[in-house]
């Protein structure tokens, strides 16, 4: 167990929905848990939440991740705003993690740091009135509506095609820069009622009111009506801790990791949009979900396997139950414990040691 405030068993960097819910499924099963984020990222950017069963259109992505910090923290969970610098592997097989104010020791790493879009050269619409970042998150927005698709290479010609799949007018803004799509992408992609536009944008008409895009302007003068649109250049992997740590990457940028979230450095795991994937929130609280039952699994105290009882003997009743004392007495104070809160354990667990002396 843990012997300072700084050395936890899991130590998970980034508070995404991926992140959070890594850090509360350690807590919720016993382990000493700490959540170190800077604040921001992608989901923190979301002025609605979509496609998250439970969660209304309603709830901004920093409501969304200010609940989940509670969460996180009403069951145990240690939450530090900060950034970290650095992360090693220590001689004992542990990981020290440097942030601009501490140093944090843990038994095992989380990567949840997510990745940045690429945007491109303004003037740009208003971010989430008319740019967004999610096809799969946003696109029923724009059913019946005219949108633009921005960028020059593959993924933009394809989520131009994509699009016609909720609307019959999509057009496809280039900016001046030359296709880099493949002879088979456009072949495709001319076969598909697409507008491609190869002027650059000069100007962007908003709603008065209500902020929203209305129109696009271009240096030929022209005007195109839209009312909202995908950015498509590309990813910005933010893997400088796990490359640090000697984590593989794959070919396209991203942390290589396993179905649990698994690196290829022990006691490393990824979760998140910097690993392959789906960028959304639900597939991002999967993959939190199973990188936390998976280090349930490898640092729970029982069962004891039956080599460690031939060495170490039978588990003894003092030695049960392995959780925490702190978090036990945050789980049988919490309102879900199945006795009932018991108020005294918390305030037990909160009162200083008494002296020996």
């Amino acid at each position: 167990m843990s012997s300072s405030d700084d050395e936890y068993e899991i130590a998970v960097v980034g508070g995404g929905p991926a992140g959070l819910t890594t850090a509360l499924y350690g807590a919720r099963l016993g382990h000493e848990t700490v959540l170190i984020d800077r604040g921001g990222g992608r989901a923190a950017m979301m002025a609605d939440t979509h496609n998250v069963i439970g969660v209304t259109e309603e709830v901004s992505g920093n409501e969304l991740l200010a609940t989940g910090r509670e969460q996180v923290q009403s069951y145990g969970g240690t939450f530090v705003r900060d950034f970290v610098t650095d992360a090693v592997e220590t001689d004992d097989g542990r990981f020290r993690l440097s942030t601009n104010d501490a140093e944090i020791v843990a038994d095992h790493v989380v990567l949840a740091t997510g990745f940045s879009d690429e945007r491109p050269d303004p003037p740009l619409p208003r971010n989430a009135k008319g740019l967004h970042w999610c096809l799969h998150c946003d696109a029923y927005m724009f059913v019946d509506e005219p949108v633009y698709v921005m960028g020059h290479g593959e993924a933009a010609a394809h989520v131009a095609m994509i699009m016609l799949n909720m609307t019959d007018d999509v057009d496809l803004l280039t900016r001046g820069a030359e296709p880099t799509w493949s002879e088979e992408t456009d072949e495709q992609l001319r076969a598909h009622p697409v507008e491609i536009v190869h002027e650059d944008v000069t100007g962007v008409e908003n709603d008065p009111d209500s902020g929203w895009l209305e129109a696009m302007e271009f240096e030929n003068g022209t005007r195109r009506e839209y009312r909202g649109g995908f950015p498509m250049y590309g990813s910005d992997y933010n893997t400088s801790l796990a490359e640090g740590l000697g984590c593989d990457l794959t070919d396209g940028g991203e942390v290589d990791v396993d179905d649990h979230g698994r690196t290829s450095v022990d006691g490393v795991f990824a979760v998140g949009d910097v690993t392959p994937g789906h960028n959304q929130v639900p597939v991002a609280m999967g993959q939190g979900a199973k990188a936390g039952i998976a280090l349930h699994k490898s640092l729970r105290e029982f069962p004891r396997s039956t080599e460690e009882i031939a060495r170490d003997g039978p588990v003894g009743e003092e030695e049960v139950p392995a959780i925490p004392p702190e978090l036990m007495a945050t789980a049988v104070a919490h309102e879900g414990h199945a006795g009932g809160p018991r108020e005294e354990a918390a305030e037990n667990a909160e009162a200083p040691a008494a002296d020996d002396d």
